[in-house]
């Protein structure tokens, strides 16, 4: 009420998520990595000199350093940050009315989805995964915003996870059952 003279009550600060995901999504995260973008890039980047050394090696002088600053530094500096900030970020929870998740290593985000919305639970396991017993789970909301994924699950701990947003789900009155 404008005037009344009390102020809105403070908004509560949102902690992060207690749950870490598994220790070997590290490694799985790295693998992907050398799989798509920093492997490609030091391919890319051997290729060119090795085509430079063989056919132009006047080139050299200026397209090595070109090539070290351009691919071999970011590739490196992604295939040695972006594994440890991932894990440091992602992680979830599971309340009595929400699942919680935060991911990203970017860009990173933060989802609270309502019990009462959840639609579907999910459990993904592709190759690499599966190769580093791991799993995703993807929690389908009533909800625009998308989905909530929480990657580099081990596969006990995702099944698990399952059943308990499955179950706890059914047990909050809302609009999606």
């Amino acid at each position: 009420m404008p005037g009344s003279g009390t102020a809105p009550p403070p908004a509560a600060a949102l902690r992060p998520p207690r749950h870490r995901v598994d220790p070997r999504a590290r490694r799985w995260w790295t693998a992907r990595a050398l799989l798509t973008v920093s492997g490609p890039a030091l391919l890319t980047a051997v290729a060119l000199a090795v085509c430079a050394l063989l056919f132009f090696p006047g080139a050299l002088p200026w397209l090595g350093p070109l090539l070290l600053v351009t691919l071999v530094v970011p590739a490196l500096a992604h295939l040695a940050l972006m594994p440890r900030v991932r894990y440091a970020v992602h992680a979830w929870e599971l309340g009595e009315r929400a699942v919680y998740a935060s991911d990203g290593w970017y860009r990173q985000r933060r989802r609270i989805a309502p019990l009462s919305r959840v639609q579907t639970v999910d459990t993904v396991r592709g190759p690499l995964e599966r190769r580093f017993g791991l799993a995703t789970v993807t929690v389908t909301t009533a909800s625009t915003a998308g989905d909530i994924t929480i990657r580099g699950l081990s596969d006990a701990g995702a099944d698990e996870l399952s059943r308990r947003i499955g179950a706890a789900a059914q047990l909050v009155p809302g609009d999606a059952v």
